[in-house]
C-alpha cells in the first residue's frame, strides 16, 4: 500500500495535483483513493491498513449510500418479525430526519465529524434532545446492520458513543432515581385513587396496582390467563400501540403472578358485566355468536386503546382522588377556571407509575406494609429480562440493612 503524489495539467491548461493511496482490497482487485492533503491520504493508508488486516476493509464502490442501506434495513427487520411499532419508528427516524439530512452520504465516506455535524442540524432545525438520541440510536442501528451486510467496515456512530463515555469517566453524571410521590405514587395516594376507584375501570387500575403489569400487557390480559380460584393470572402476551397481539417484551416476560384478595373480588363481579368479543359467526337462531375473551376490552369486546384508559381512567380517578397537580401557563403562573377556581390534573400522567408502585410494594419491608420480597423475586414478579435492569431501576428500594436498629438486632443475634 503505498502513498504517492499525482500531478496532472487539466485541458484548460490548469496544473493540478493530488495524492493517491494505491493499494490491493481483500478480494484482491486494485483500488485507488485521492486526497488534496498528503495528511489526509496517510491516515487513510493507516486506517485502511488496519481493516485489511482485519479483514473487514470495504470499498468505495462497494459502499452505499444511507438511504439505501436505510431501505434494506428497515425491510429486513420487517421480515425478521420485529415488532410493528418498532419498525415503524425506525421507518419514521429514517424518512423524517436520517434521509433528509445525510440520506445521500455514502456509508464509507461517514466520519464523526460529519455525524456530530448531523446531531447539530438536528436540533439546529427544532428536534428535541430526547429525539436526538433516539434517532443516533436508530442510525447506529442501522449502521450495525450495513456492516453484516458487508456495505462498512466501521460504524462511526458507536466510534463516537465510545469517545463519549471514556470522556463522561471524569464528569460522570448519575441517572435521576425513581422518587417516591415524583414518579412513584406514595401508599397515602394509592389508598385515595383506590376509594376513587369506580366502573369499568375499577377492575382494570386495581389489578395494574396490584399486578404491576404492563400497560400492554393489562389490554392483552385473557380470560383464560387468569384463574381465580388459584388467584393468580399468567401473562402469554400482550398488545402493542397498534393493537396488534403479540408475545410478552421478553422470554421473563412470560410469568405467574399472584392476585391478593382485593383483586380476585372486583375481577369476579367485573367477569359477569365483561364486554363480549363478536366471532363473526351465526347461532342456529341466527344470532351473533360472542365469546368472552379480553378480560380488559372496549365496549365491544375488542382491545382498549392505551390513550382512552389514561384519559378516561387513570386521570379522572386520580383527579376524583384529589391525587392532583396544578395546571400552569405560558408564564409558570396556576390557572384558573371562570369561577376562578385552580385548574388541575392528575399527577401521574401514564400507568407506568402504578408499575413503579407495584415494584416499590414488592421490595417495601412488611413492617411498612410491603411485601419484602428479594430481588430475584421482584425481577420475576415485574418480567425484567435481567436483575440488573431491576437492581439499576429500583435498586435504591431496597432496605439497606445499616438501620440503627436492624444494626442492635444483628449483633444481639450474634454476640448473644
Amino acid at each position: 500500500m503505498s502513498v504517492r503524489k499525482r500531478k496532472w495539467t487539466t485541458p484548460g491548461g490548469v496544473e493540478k495535483e493530488a495524492w493517491v493511496v494505491d493499494y490491493v482490497d481483500g478480494k484482491g482487485t486494485r483500488r485507488l483513493k485521492t486526497f488534496d492533503r498528503k495528511k489526509d491520504a496517510e491516515t487513510f493508508r493507516d486506517g485502511t491498513g488496519v481493516e485489511l488486516r482485519q479483514g473487514v476493509h470495504v470499498a468505495d464502490r462497494d459502499s452505499v449510500k444511507l438511504s439505501r442501506a436505510g431501505d434494506v434495513w428497515i425491510k429486513g427487520a420487517v421480515d425478521a418479525g420485529l415488532e410493528r411499532s418498532s419498525t415503524e419508528a425506525y421507518r419514521s427516524h429514517l424518512d423524517l430526519h436520517i434521509k433528509p439530512f445525510i440520506g445521500q452520504e455514502r456509508l464509507s465516506d461517514l466520519s464523526v465529524s460529519m455525524i456530530r455535524a448531523f446531531e447539530d442540524k438536528l436540533r439546529e432545525n427544532g428536534r428535541s434532545p430526547a429525539m436526538v438520541r433516539r434517532i443516533l440510536v436508530s442510525l447506529g442501528t442501522l449502521i450495525a446492520d450495513a456492516q453484516e451486510r458487508g456495505f462498512v467496515a466501521r460504524n462511526v456512530v458507536r466510534d463516537m458513543r465510545a469517545r463519549r463515555r471514556r470522556g463522561e469517566r471524569q464528569d460522570k453524571r448519575q441517572k435521576g432515581k425513581l422518587k417516591v410521590g415524583v414518579d412513584i405514587p406514595s401508599r397515602e395516594e394509592i389508598r385515595a385513587i383506590v376509594s376513587a376507584l369506580d366502573g369499568r375501570w375499577r377492575p382494570l387500575i386495581l389489578t395494574a396496582i396490584f399486578t404491576g403489569l404492563r400497560a400492554s400487557e393489562l389490554r392483552g390480559l385473557r380470560w383464560r390467563d387468569v384463574d381465580l380460584d388459584k388467584r393468580e393470572l399468567h401473562v402469554h402476551q400482550r398488545a402493542d400501540r397498534f393493537n396488534a397481539i403479540g408475545k410478552p417484551k421478553s422470554e421473563a416476560g412470560e410469568r405467574t403472578v399472584p392476585l391478593p384478595p382485593t383483586v380476585v373480588n372486583a375481577l369476579r363481579e367485573w367477569k359477569i358485566a365483561c364486554p363480549r368479543q363478536k366471532t363473526g359467526k351465526l347461532d342456529d337462531d341466527g344470532n351473533p355468536i360472542t365469546v368472552l375473551e379480553l378480560v380488559f376490552p372496549n365496549g365491544v369486546g375488542n382491545i382498549e386503546g392505551l390513550s382512552n384508559i389514561i384519559r378516561r381512567g387513570l386521570i379522572p380517578t386520580q383527579i376524583a382522588a384529589g391525587v392532583t397537580v396544578p395546571v400552569l401557563d405560558e408564564h409558570g403562573e396556576p390557572m384558573k377556571d371562570k369561577e376562578g377556581n385552580p385548574v388541575v390534573a392528575g399527577k401521574y400522567s401514564g400507568m407506568h407509575s402504578l408499575r413503579h408502585f407495584y415494584a416499590s410494594w414488592c421490595i417495601n419491608r412488611t413492617e411498612e406494609g410491603g411485601l419484602g420480597l428479594p430481588a430475584k423475586m421482584v425481577q420475576e414478579r415485574l418480567g425484567h429480562s435481567t436483575i440488573v435492569l431491576t437492581m439499576d431501576r429500583y435498586g435504591h428500594l431496597f432496605p439497606r440493612g445499616d438501620d440503627e436498629a436492624e444494626l442492635a438486632s444483628a449483633e444481639r443475634l450474634l454476640l448473644g
